[in-house]
């Protein structure tokens, strides 16, 4: 298990309440031993003024992904993990439904991560692919 804790959905959908992750719609739905996955509509909120799946919203689905399952790698109390680049393919357009985007670790370093994380319609096929590297750094004091 690459997490350094049980993965608890019900945590992180609410820590999600109030930030853009809510205004999104985006929801936590699954883990595993190496993966973590959200489902986020396609809807009004997501969608560009050509009727499609705007891929900035790809984006925040992606990179909310990763950096919560990175996160979830480490030790809250000794260090946190922060965005440094995030890049995205978009490989097919989607006008309404849900997409599910999973995350995957491809490095845990003792200084960066990168995490692949794929986003799928409900046919299963590809709409995005994304890479997130993030940034191993000292978490904050506790307050």
């Amino acid at each position: 298990m690459v997490f350094h804790a049980p993965v608890s959905l019900d945590e992180l959908n609410r820590q999600g309440r109030g930030t853009l992750i809510e205004r999104l719609g985006i929801v936590f739905t699954g883990a595993g031993e190496d993966w973590l996955r959200a489902t986020m509509p396609v809807d009004p909120r997501t969608r560009q003024p050509y009727g499609l799946l705007h891929g900035g919203a790809s984006v925040v689905l992606a990179e909310t992904l990763g950096s919560s399952a990175g996160n979830l790698c480490l030790d809250a109390a000794v260090h946190m993990a922060v965005g440094l680049e995030i890049n995205a393919n978009h490989l097919r357009a989607v006008r309404a439904g849900t997409v599910t985007g999973t995350a995957r670790a491809l490095h845990l370093g003792r200084t960066t991560q990168v995490w692949e994380i794929r986003i799928e319609d409900e046919a299963g096929r590809a709409v995005c692919v994304s890479r997130l590297t993030l940034a191993v750094v000292a978490a904050p004091p506790a307050a």
